[in-house]
């Protein structure tokens, strides 16, 4: 009984020890597959959900799930298979905490049957609640080792209690070092795919940059050829349009179109609205600026400068985008417009100096001498005769340059065969003219529109080849008008003949002998008694005899503008307020005004 009893107990250890080694080749067997599977597998985001998913056939727990560890030990969800909340699927674990920090710490996997009671570890609330409301008690966690370095952690759970035995233990431990390594793997293979997809691209721009340096090698090649040879605007606007096709527009400081080239049919059309919006950006900003119009035009717009002057606009026009190599070329030919523009500003202003020179000596010349032979033939030269040159002009700008105002000047003499220049420290002009009238309220309205602010023009006939006087009676007349309060007009010195006893030195004697016949004992009395009644006379006439406007405008009281105007009329009379007296001294009030201003006290 012993013996045959005995028998059957062997017969069952072999059975069970037969299936053990079954099982166990079968376990190995999948995990060699399951490994094979996992090494064709490329891309990180392809080989996370492989590995759960054979973990979770390869070990049949209920649910399995992989965290990967961040640069400061945080492990984050990225990988499960089973069922899985929304929450829990984006759960992540503090660094040092839960079963994961425990295998991190270990290098070593780690189980608990319940992990609701289990200690040992540090626990994180947050987590807690994601494993309780997913139902999750028995947990086994194995580290994901690439050399000594943890990347992650592979667990396996069940919603039971129960212990993991330790051939699930090794055969997931197993699995881990294959998924690590074939996780590695993916990355290193995204690595270089990137890294591949990064060298391609740099290849490309490479090629890219090599085509646009020899487009702006051509372009450069064929600007300096338009400038060696002398060309202007319009070559320039010409070589663009053959490299970058559309219309290129080239426009001086006025904004006035120099040059125009477009590359054929088919070129779109002029946007007036978003030309001048670009135009006044371009001139505020003084860089190149890009606009689009209604039917998909693209409008570049760059400043020509030179230093901090704007001397024009190069646009270009077409239905492209406008590509960063081509704003570079706009921006380079710009350049070299400037250039064109100052080679030529330099040829007009060592014109504009000979002729300022020649209006020097004329103006310098004494008037009862004979025009020197010499000085005669070098302004005939210029197409000008100075025997034709009868009316002088000058003008006055404070918000521009004496250089600036004589630039424009010059600009217009061919059209009265004159010399423009600067004389005594204003532009001054020689002209012929049968009417100073209308030449005068040209040349301001041209003045006014190309430096877009107020200016002051007069014009005096010469007569008698007296120039120089003409210079001292039309930038005297000028000063009186700014003193009347004139900031904006085109006058001739007849205009404001009654004044002419002011701003006319030959005249001098005859406005001392006015003044002194009229306000000679209210200056006397001024003098030795430091007072203003020729101050007080000229408030009251300005406000037309109201005392108490008066008063407020010298800041006295009424009764003492009384006794101020009572002394007046002891030192005049009277009859100082009657109307023709009255009239006669307050122009000598305002002259007396003027010539303090020209003058001096």
């Amino acid at each position: 009984m012993a013996a045959t009893g005995s028998e059957p107990d062997r017969n069952d250890g072999q059975g069970e020890l037969a299936a053990y080694r079954l099982r166990r080749e079968r376990e190995l067997s999948s995990l060699y597959a399951t490994a094979r599977s996992l090494t064709v597998l490329g891309e990180v985001d392809v080989v996370l959900p492989a590995i759960v998913r054979e973990a979770h056939e390869l070990i049949g727990s209920d649910f399995v799930y992989l965290s990967l560890c961040d640069a400061d030990g945080v492990l984050a969800l990225s990988a499960a298979a089973g069922t899985i909340s929304p929450e829990f699927s984006s759960a992540r674990m503090p660094a040092g905490a839960g079963l994961g920090g425990w295998v991190i710490e270990t290098r070593a996997p780690v189980w608990v049957s319940d992990y609701r009671h289990a200690d040992g570890f540090h626990r994180d609330p947050a987590f807690d609640r994601l494993v309780s409301d997913e139902g999750l008690v028995a947990l086994l966690g194995v580290p994901l080792l690439v050399g000594d370095r943890v990347i992650g952690v592979l667990f396996a759970a069940d919603r039971t209690e129960r212990p993991f035995e330790k051939d699930e233990v090794a055969l997931l431990s197993a699995f881990a070092d294959h998924a690590a390594i074939a996780l590695n793997n993916a990355r290193l293979y995204d690595e270089s795919r990137v890294a591949l997809q990064r060298l391609q691209d740099a290849y490309r721009v490479i090629e890219d940059q090599v085509a646009t340096m020899e487009l702006a090698a051509a372009v450069h090649e064929a600007l300096t050829h338009v400038v060696l040879t002398g060309g202007g605007p319009g070559d320039i606007a010409q070589s663009l349009v053959e490299h970058l096709r559309g219309v290129v527009t080239i426009r001086d400081r006025d904004d006035e179109v120099v040059a125009t080239r477009s590359s054929g049919a088919g070129t779109p059309g002029a946007d007036p609205a978003l030309e001048r919006e670009l135009l006044e950006r371009v001139r505020r900003t003084g860089r190149c600026v890009h606009g689009q119009g209604d039917d998909g035009t693209v409008l570049s717009v760059a400043a020509i400068q030179a230093g901090g002057s704007h001397l024009g606009s190069l646009s270009l026009r077409r239905r492209a985008r406008t590509e960063s190599a081509d704003v570079r070329m706009l921006e380079r030919s710009a350049q070299i417009t400037g250039l064109l523009v100052l080679m030529r500003d330099a040829r007009v202003e060592a014109e504009e100096r000979v002729r300022g020179e020649l209006l020097t000596e004329l103006l310098s010349h004494p008037p009862l001498q004979p025009v020197h032979p010499a000085l005669r033939d070098r302004a005939l030269a210029r197409g000008v005769d100075v025997d034709r040159l009868d009316v002088l002009v000058t003008a006055d700008c404070p918000d521009r340059s004496a250089g600036d105002l004589v630039r424009e000047l010059h600009a217009s003499s061919p059209e009265w065969s004159g010399l423009a220049g600067e004389y005594l420290g204003r532009a001054t002009m020689l002209l012929h003219a049968d009417d100073p009238e209308a030449a005068v309220r040209t040349l301001h309205h041209r003045l006014r529109r190309r430096l877009g602010t107020p200016v002051l023009v007069v014009a005096d006939r010469i007569t008698g080849h007296d120039r120089a006087h003409s210079v001292t009676l039309a930038q005297r007349c000028l000063d009186v008008m700014r003193s009347l309060g004139e900031t904006d007009r085109g006058a001739t010195t007849r205009r404001y003949a009654m004044y002419g006893l002011v701003f006319d030195p030959r005249r001098a004697h005859e406005l001392d002998g006015f003044i002194a016949d009229s306000l000679g004992p209210l200056l006397d009395y001024d003098r030795r008694r430091s007072t203003d009644l020729v101050s007080t006379a000229a408030a009251y006439f300005t406000h037309s005899g109201n005392l108490s406007r008066t008063a407020h405008s010298l800041h006295v009281h009424t009764n003492t503008l009384l006794k101020r105007l009572d002394r007046v009329a002891a030192l005049l009379g009277d009859d100082w307020r009657s109307a023709d007296s009255a009239l006669r001294l307050h122009l000598a009030v305002r002259l007396h005004q003027l010539r303090v201003v020209l003058d001096g006290p």
